[in-house]
């Protein structure tokens, strides 16, 4: 082949099409913001979402997670009684000294949620430690002592009240119970021993009140379906161990908030509820704006651990509203 054969052949034919240079690759297209309709219907949608996450995250917490809540807060107050037992300053009565380690240093009551005995049912299978105080906040964390009876193993009568089902239902079998079980109940001042008389549901008979100078316990909860209480049971027990004086009694019933008594609700907690609320309804607008410019995907990786947070929040301050011995 000649060279201006060859130079044909590598001259490009008139009619065939031309070699260009490639350009630079093209940008990957932009998310277009969705319609306002579509907003709209997101922001339902995640609503809805929520909403349903928050009923499940209630019958969770309040069935199988407060359980969790109510060990921890039990190992914590066994640890801050046993410290107080050992240095002689747990409470044995309505009040405790400011500063133990002054003379004539002034007395205020003892804040509810203190730690101030050890109760043992060897028929029921429990061990707790029993708190200062009977509202529904005390009673997540364990059984509480009304705070104007007597403590344990006084001279007297002393009321100890527990959650039938929830946060660990400490009496769930309180109902087991038959007469002449034992009973202990550890404090700051003694070692007591109880047997019980019986057990006694509301509208039933009392039996006659302790001889003068004897101490009674008094075990209270819910009668009923765990969650949906139909009453109240009593179990009373009387003390066969010494009993030891008592100081005397500062409180009344009228001094107690009606979150105190039995099957009492805690109508405050309605301030917290609300705040969340506001939280959960700003987390529902960030989460349709998300979704929208960055992904849905992406959007529930980073927003799952925070619903969660949040719902798990709203149920606890939501259990404040039911009667404080469900």
């Amino acid at each position: 082949m000649s060279v201006v054969d060859a130079s044909a052949a590598e001259t490009p034919s008139a009619s065939g099409p031309a070699l260009e240079p490639a350009g630079p690759p093209s940008a990957a297209p932009r998310r277009r913001p969705a319609s306002t309709g579509a907003l709209v219907r997101r922001g339902i949608g995640s609503a809805i979402l929520i909403l349903a996450a928050c009923l499940l995250g209630f019958t969770a917490w309040l069935a199988f997670l407060s359980k969790l809540h109510y060990d921890r807060a039990q190992h914590h107050a066994y640890d801050a009684l046993r410290i107080a037992l050992a240095q002689g300053t747990a409470p044995v009565g309505p009040t405790q000294v400011v500063n133990p380690n002054e003379n004539n240093s002034p007395s205020e009551l003892v804040p509810s949620g203190t730690p101030v005995a050890v109760l043992s049912i060897p028929r029921m299978g429990l061990r707790a430690v029993v708190l200062q105080g009977t509202t529904g906040s005390v009673l997540e964390n364990g059984p509480g002592h009304l705070r104007d009876t007597q403590m344990p193993g006084q001279v007297g009568v002393s009321v100890i009240m527990g959650r039938r089902a929830a946060y660990g239902g400490p009496f769930s079998k309180l109902s087991t119970l038959n007469p002449g079980d034992p009973i202990t109940v550890v404090t700051g001042q003694t070692v007591a021993q109880y047997q019980v008389l019986d057990l006694r549901r509301g509208g039933d008979p009392s039996p006659p009140p302790p001889a003068t100078g004897q101490s009674r316990l008094i075990l209270v909860t819910a009668d009923g379906a765990p969650f949906a209480p139909s009453g109240m049971l009593y179990v009373d027990a009387d003390l066969t161990s010494k009993p030891q004086p008592a100081p005397p009694m500062v409180l009344s019933a009228a001094n107690l908030a009606p979150s105190e008594n039995a099957m009492g609700t805690e109508t405050q907690a309605w301030l917290p509820i609300v705040f969340w609320g506001q939280l959960l309804l700003l987390f529902t607008l960030a989460l349709t704006l998300l979704w929208n410019y960055w992904g849905k995907w992406q959007t529930w990786v980073i927003a799952v651990p925070i619903l969660g947070y949040l719902v798990l929040s709203v149920a606890d301050e939501v259990t404040r509203l039911l009667p404080n011995l469900t």
